[in-house]
């Protein structure tokens, strides 16, 4: 069994994550569907305190960008599709294929589901036709008109029944009004897709957290793509049947215990991988972050999301912004985007250990790009906060 140093799994892991050059690579729907593809997915996440999670984590990557045009290549070029790899996320349409397998068997995996549909068939039924008649809808569509008591109009049927045609593939997401979904017949945004075998989606589904990780303790592989949930002996046949084969092979990493896994092309990379240069924050929902367990042990950083935290209890910051430099995550910046007043707010920096000049320069350029992309024309306490020594370690 080869051992590889924890440095060469890190470092393999910002490649596939697309964060060894950050804020530097050349954004196009050829290069968002890669990173899409080897990430495995891009979460979506509501919360809007600085931007939101997906238009974050492409910024990470590639630095400004129009998101109007992101959003022609996803919603009208459709190189990216929604649906539930870790949570929400964007996914490559050339998955299609494995996921449509996933949304083939959603009724049949989710039992609780069909329950609904079996209880509520009506609501489904009416769903499909008013959005074949009327085109495009979101959930506000089919909300309780005012006066009205009751009946399958009540929004709480519809609203289910949109979420599982959509998870079972009848409706795919046509566009965002407002953050809100508009859900049309897949039919009319798509190509039929013909399912992947059943007996295949297991392996494939390994193979793609494999290919994202790049080294992968055994910790990692239920918690990166955590849809659909695989039972855990599947998911050890699976990977039995890619070492008997040689696709995958068990590794060491140093200083890491637990059984570690990558697949044997990657072994060369493992060797090779460049170092990571450059400065970025991350998304609280960066895939890099997904398990939160795999931050620790590859990069020594502990990060709790802390809005869910009460405020008393919070350390750090309502949103805190990993902040990547040079291959490590040292630290995290409380930010709060202030849009009336075109004006991107540092509230707290934490580091690590104690900054040099290259970090605090790196930061601050990362600061000015995100203002740049945000289109906040000042930011402000980064600089007062060093001349404070307000950052904190």
């Amino acid at each position: 069994m080869r051992t590889f140093a924890r440095e060469a799994a890190a470092r393999l892991f910002l490649s596939r994550q697309h964060l060894s050059t950050p804020r530097e690579l050349r954004l196009t729907p050829r290069s968002l569907a890669r990173f899409a593809a080897d990430a495995g997915g891009i979460q979506i996440d509501s919360i809007n305190v600085v931007e939101r999670a997906h238009y974050l984590a492409i910024w990470s990557r590639f630095g400004p960008y129009d998101k109007a045009a992101v959003d022609g290549w996803i919603y009208r070029k459709r190189v990216l599709e929604e649906y539930w790899a870790h949570a929400a996320c964007l996914i490559p349409a050339a998955d299609l294929p494995a996921w449509a397998r996933a949304m083939a068997d959603y009724r049949r995996s989710h039992t609780g589901w069909a329950r609904f549909l079996d209880a509520h068939p009506r609501a489904a039924r009416d769903v499909l036709e008013a959005i074949r008649r009327r085109g495009p809808l979101s959930t506000a569509d089919f909300e309780r008109p005012a006066g009205r008591a009751s009946g399958w109009w009540d929004w709480k049927p519809a609203q289910h029944a949109l979420h599982v045609l959509w998870m079972s593939g009848r409706l795919a997401v046509h566009s965002r009004r407002h953050f809100s979904k508009l859900y049309d017949l897949a039919e009319r945004l798509r190509p039929p897709v013909e399912a992947m075998p059943r007996e295949e989606f297991a392996g494939w589904h390994l193979r793609k957290t494999l290919r994202a990780l790049g080294a992968a303790a055994e910790a990692d592989l239920p918690r990166y793509l955590t849809f659909p949930r695989t039972a855990v002996a599947q998911r050890r046949r699976a990977l039995k049947a890619m070492l008997a084969t040689g696709e995958a092979v068990e590794i060491g990493v140093e200083g890491v215990a637990g059984r570690w896994y990558a697949l044997a092309e990657d072994l060369a990379a493992l060797e090779s991988a460049p170092a990571s240069r450059g400065t970025t924050l991350l998304s609280p929902f960066d895939s890099l972050l997904w398990h939160r367990g795999r931050a620790r042990a590859l990069f020594g950083f502990d990060y709790r999301i802390e809005v869910y935290t009460p405020a008393a209890k919070r350390v750090h910051g309502y949103y805190t912004l990993p902040i990547l430099h040079d291959g490590r995550l040292v630290g995290r910046l409380d930010a709060k985007n202030h849009r009336e007043d075109r004006r991107l707010e540092v509230r707290g920096v934490h580091f690590e250990t104690p900054p040099d000049d290259g970090a605090i320069a790196g930061v601050r350029s990362a600061l000015e790009s995100l203002a740049r992309f945000l289109g906040a024309g000042t930011t402000e306490g980064l600089d007062r906060l060093v001349k404070s020594r307000r950052i904190s370690v």
